[in-house]
This record gives structure tokens, sequence and C-alpha cells, in this order.
């Protein structure tokens, strides 16, 4: 994934994380699924973008980096993985946000480990190694893993109940304002 397409997708994953956390801290389900469809839709819409550059740019992009006809044939030949690394690694940092500004950063913890670990590194292994498909062996088998952990978080943000989310981010903001006013009661009282 190209620098500045990473920096656009790390900021939707912010803006998902922040733009959830808010909407279950002010108590509104409706519009956290609002701001869910909205981010993705913006994400995905991107991804499709670079994906279809990739795919109809896909034997020139080379010829950006250099003017060798070997190295951008070679750059050619990974174009499509290119153009599905840049459509799964714009929609996977917006789940994850969403994941996180819901507050499962522990599960996708335990995803993204799962995910790589068990999932694209014997894959990509298994191809570059085994199947003598070298770099872009391994390079499936990340996508693999993308793949798969876009799909996982995908399924959990599907299935989870934004109105019970807010309940529990109502309790969690519960006890830290007591917290806070014990803390400062001791406190004054101390003084």
């Amino acid at each position: 994934m190209s620098g500045w397409e990473f920096m656009i997708c790390l900021g939707f994953l912010g803006a998902a994380c922040v733009r959830v956390a808010n909407e279950l801290g002010s108590g509104n389900a409706k519009a956290v699924k609002f701001s869910i469809k909205v981010v993705l839709t913006t994400s995905v819409l991107i991804g499709l973008f670079f994906f279809i550059l990739c795919l109809v740019f896909g034997h020139k992009i080379g010829y950006l980096f250099t003017s060798n006809d070997e190295v951008a044939d070679t750059v050619s030949n990974f174009s499509t993985l290119l153009a599905f690394t840049m459509l799964f690694n714009s929609i996977q940092p917006v789940l994850t946000g969403v994941a996180v500004g819901a507050g499962l950063q522990g599960m996708v913890a335990i995803v993204n480990l799962c995910c790589y670990y068990l999932i694209g590194i014997p894959i990509g292994v298994l191809l570059g190694y085994v199947a003598h498909l070298e770099v872009k062996g391994i390079w499936i088998g990340m996508i693999c893993g993308v793949v798969t952990q876009t799909l996982v978080l995908s399924f959990i943000t599907w299935r989870t109940d934004w109105d019970e989310q807010v309940n529990k981010a109502s309790e969690r903001l519960d006890r830290w304002f007591l917290k806070l006013e014990e803390e400062s009661n001791q406190s004054s009282n101390n003084a």
C-alpha cells in the first residue's frame, strides 16, 4: 500500500473510532449506525477508486518509479495484488476503528493476531516457499489475512447490538464519574 493511501486509511480508522465512541457516549445508537455507514461507504468508494486505478493502469504503474522496462514489467505482474491490497486495506481500518470505538480493543487484538499469524503468514509461507510463488505467494498470504480480518470485523460490526453498547458506555461513564467524584471529595477532605 502506498504511504499516502495508508495515511488516508489511518485517518479513517481514527475518525471511525472517535465518532463511534462519541456517539456511544452521547447515548445515540442510531447515530452510531449512521456514522458507520457513512465512513464505511466513503472508505469503500475510495478503495474501489484505487482498485480500478491499479487494474486499469497496472502496466504503467512501474514507470512512475523507474524507466527500466524489466522492473516496470515486474511491477505490472503485481498490479492485481496491489489492487486487492488497496481495496481491502481501505475497508479493514474502518472496521477496526468501529470496533475500537465500541470498546472492543481486546477482541480486535485477538482478531489481528489470529488473522495474520494463524492465517496470513502460514498461507504466505506455503505459497511463497512450498508452491514457489516467492514474493507473490507471500503477498497473497497477507491479503488472505486482511480479507479474513475484514470478514471477521464485518461480522462483529453487523452482529453488534448498538443499543446494548450505548448502555455499556453509559455504565462505564457512570463508573468513571463516581470515581472522579470520590477522588475529588477525598482530596478536598485531606486539604
